[in-house]
Order: C-alpha cells, then structure tokens, then sequence
C-alpha cells in the first residue's frame, strides 16, 4: 500500500486496489484458516441487506425457508456421476469424529442437492404434494486452491434454493423465473446491470440438463458470474428415487431445480462501483445511508451542532424511504477527530450521503450535503432535509445502474471482429465480445487455452445484438449461437 491514506489506484494494479479496499473499509479480513474471510460488520451489514431483499423476494414467489445438515454422506454424491466429478476435487471430508474412525466418512457440505432430495423423496409421494418450494440460507465449503476476498473463498455464505415439480414446464419455469428474481435483485437493489442467458454444456452446473446465469462485467472489464439458476432435470430425482404418482396414477420421477446466489455479490459490488477513495454503496444496501458530521472548535459549538445532528437524525430515521424502510442515519460525534478524518473514513465506507454541520450551518438552519458517488456539495435547509434526503438517495441509486450500464455498454463489442482481432482485445481492454459461435465444445476449449476467455452465456433474446451473427468467430463456420465472450473471474 503507498501510504497511510492512498489505496493503489485502479489503473495501477486493480487486483491489489480490490484486496486493500476491502481490508481498509473493514467489509472483511483474513482467517487464520487458509482461504477463508472473517466478515467484519460492516460487510456482513450488507450481507444482511442483501439476505433481506432476496428473503422478501423468495417468499413472493412462494418459496419457504428451511435447514438441511451441514455434513453429507459421501455415499450421497457418488449417486450422481457428473455431480460427484464436478465436486469430488473440491469436498473437505470428515473421516473421524468423538475420537473413531467413521464408517462412513462425511462430506462438508458443498452444496446441497444431494442431501435435499433424499429427503423430498421421503415427503413426496403423490402429485399433490408438488411443487416443493425450498430455500435454506447456509455455509458452504469448497476446497479452493487460490481464494480472494469475497470472489472464491473455501467457506461462503449463500442461499441455495431447491424444488421439486411435476412437469419439465414447471421445472423450467422455475428456474427462469428465480434467474429473473436474480436480475431484479442486481439492478434494483446491487445498481449492478446483468446479462442473463444460458450457459453451455462445458459451463452448466455438475449433473444439471441446463444453466442459465447473470453475468456482470466489471471496471476491470473482466465478468463475474454473479448468480446461477439449473433446471436439473431427473438426474438427482432418479439417484435418490425421488417419485410420485401422477394423476393418472402412474409412478413418475420429479423434475428438479436449484438456484443460488452467494457473498461473491459483495465482490461485484465493490468492483462494480468502487472508485480509488474507497467504496461507493448504493444506497439500498448500504449499512448508513446518511452520516451526519456535526463541526466545532468551542464545547459550546459542540453541545450546540451535536444537539441539531441527532434531532436531524431521529427525524430522518422516522422517515419510512420504502414499504419497510426508513433513512438509515448516525451521527459521528467522535471527539479528537478532525472533520477532514471522518470525512475519509465514510467516504472509505462508501456511505452515500454525507451532511456537515457548523456552527454557522445552525445558525442559518442548513447543512451542506456531499454525495459520494459524484462528490457533489450543496446546501439543504434542515426544514427540507426529509424530502431532499429522500429524493437523492433515489437518485444517487438510478445514476449508480446508470453508470454502471453505461461502462459495460462501452465495453461490448459487437461488430463482427476477427479471431486476432478477439485475442487482441483480450490481452487488452477486455470486455464483452458477442460473436458467433459453431456449438463446438472444441472450439470453445481451443478459445479458452489460447486467450483465458470462455463463454460466459448465450444471450437471451432482450441482449442479442440486432442482426445475428452469421458465422464462427473462430473456424468460420456456420454459427449455431451467438455468444458472449470475456474473461472472467
């Protein structure tokens, strides 16, 4: 790190800028345990924002909260073949416990489908006892090898929907309404613009029929895969016998479904947003909405400023801004800190408000108001605060996707390029490429080993560009799919 005060700027070394951002705005720290974060409160403070949204959100759609076990009998995953070659290199085994050798040794969990539908399979016996609609908010471990905050650590935190149908409409429905459910989450609440679409069979989940996925492209111009939703098809239903009788009384096999979505959302928030003077937080998911730093010399300025602050404070925070929300204030009154400290340090915090308070601001019954996204100042009147409070944490919302799509559209190209041309840009800028693409798994292997690109969706129809590509970006071959390239995380 250069200093005390600087972080690493962006354009220098965007790796190091992310890792000492996080460290420096106390969302999380190092374990003593290789590859893994301790969540500091700040952090799990919009962890738990965005827990909230998307509870609210999973229950509108008829999803009910559960808990499934922590450890999995290795036994579970090897009645799936692709699911345990997807996941065997990544489990963390237990093989003792109260001092024995286990008969049967246990798996932490990685994920839960196996253990899941063992269970549905005991609940479902008729097609009225479908659909099964199941959320659990949960751990996971994954063996991980090179882990970075937030991005890929070997423990995270998720949710990790699971259902169970009696159609492959109902199943497929079910997984492009949660991806929806996803993208409305990213734009309205993260102002993190995503492109949905399906990925391909080298991509999809361990033992899924298909995968769709939100891909976000970062300042860095590399993706992240911000959130996943499988139609399973029957494979773990016919592994755990997981079957009903149909209406026609029949003995039929489920249709299956898992979606989820993880903390790596607090990784694409930072580098969705973030500039080199800290984190900038949409105001939705933001901890404190609104810092209130009251200004002094005299004790009696600051009895005085400190007094107009948390009557300020209490009235804004009586102020509902949603349904269910209201302005989330606090008031550093901290004592033998300069004004100028605590400005940083919520500016590090990306707090997207920031209202001074002088002893003149009190005698003039005003304060000056500083977003932070733009560093924008002006005076409010305190008789107007609520309203001006209110309409500017919208606005600072709508300009953070605004931005944010701008940046990625900026950064697409789809103009028909050549394969040179592709590598250029990838050892480059990077970014988005929409290209045409043969369906040859072999090509997109070929693409991978040569650039560290992959294909990151095909597009669903809304972000397809105007007139299709007609050929392979690569072999020019005829094109089956137009696809979205980038290097990712």
């Amino acid at each position: 790190m250069a200093d005390d005060k600087k972080l690493t700027t962006r354009a220098e070394d965007f790796s190091a800028w992310y890792n000492e951002l996080v460290l420096r705005s106390e969302l999380a720290d190092y374990s003593p345990v290789r590859g893994c974060m301790v969540i500091r409160p700040w952090g799990y403070g919009i962890w738990e924002r965005m827990q909230r949204a998307l509870d609210d959100m999973f229950k509108a759609t008829g999803h009910q909260n559960a808990y499934f076990p922590l450890f999995i009998p290795e036994s579970f995953l090897s009645k799936e073949a692709e699911h345990v070659e997807g996941f065997a290199p990544e489990c963390a085994v237990v093989t003792m416990g109260g001092g024995k050798v286990l008969e049967e040794r246990l798996v932490v969990r990685p994920t839960s489908e196996t253990i899941i539908y063992s269970m549905f399979a005991k609940w479902v016996q008729s097609y009225r006892d479908l659909p099964l609609l199941y959320n659990q908010w949960a751990n996971v471990v994954r063996w991980e090898m090179r882990t970075r905050l937030f991005l890929r650590t070997m423990e995270f935190l998720w949710q990790e929907g699971h259902t169970a149908h009696a159609t492959h409409d109902e199943a497929e429905a079910e997984t492009r309404q949660m991806l929806g459910v996803y993208r409305t989450f990213m734009e309205e609440w993260m102002a993190m613009p995503v492109v949905t679409g399906l990925k391909t069979d080298s991509e999809k989940f361990a033992g899924a029929l298909r995968t769709y996925a939100c891909e976000a492209l970062m300042q860095d111009n590399k993706a992240l895969q911000a959130g996943t939703s499988h139609n399973l098809g029957q494979n773990f239903a016919k592994a755990f016998d997981l079957t009903f009788q149909d209406e026609q009384g029949q003995q039929a096999h489920a249709w299956n479904t898992s979606w989820g979505v993880s903390t790596r959302m607090i990784g694409g928030l930072v580098m969705t947003h973030s500039d080199d003077n800290g984190l900038r937080l949409p105001p939705r998911l933001a901890p404190t909405q609104l810092v209130i730093v009251p200004i002094w010399k005299t004790d009696e300025e600051r009895e005085a400023t400190i007094a107009v602050a948390r009557r300020i404070a209490d009235e804004l925070g009586s102020f509902r801004l949603l349904e269910h929300e209201r302005i989330r204030t606090h008031v550093d009154d901290r004592v033998g800190i300069k004004p100028g400290a605590k400005y940083y340090h919520w500016e590090m915090r990306g707090v997207p408000l920031r209202l001074e308070i002088g002893p003149r601001d009190v005698a003039a019954a005003q304060g000056v108001l500083v977003r932070r996204d733009t560093r924008e100042k002006r005076p409010v009147a305190f008789d107007a605060l609520r309203a001006d409070v209110s309409a500017t944490l919208e606005r600072v919302q709508a300009d953070m996707l605004a931005a944010a799509r701008a940046h990625r559209e900026a950064n697409s190209i789809r103009e028909r390029i050549s394969y040179d041309r592709f590598k250029e840009i990838m050892d480059g800028p990077g970014g988005f490429v929409y290209a045409g693409w043969c369906g040859d798994p072999a090509v997109e292997a070929q693409v991978k080993e040569e650039t560290k690109a992959t294909i990151r969706c095909i597009p669903d129809p809304e972000f397809r560009s105007p007139e299709a590509p007609t050929t392979c970006l690569v072999t020019g071959r005829p094109a089956t799919h137009e696809v979205v390239w980038a290097r990712a995380y």
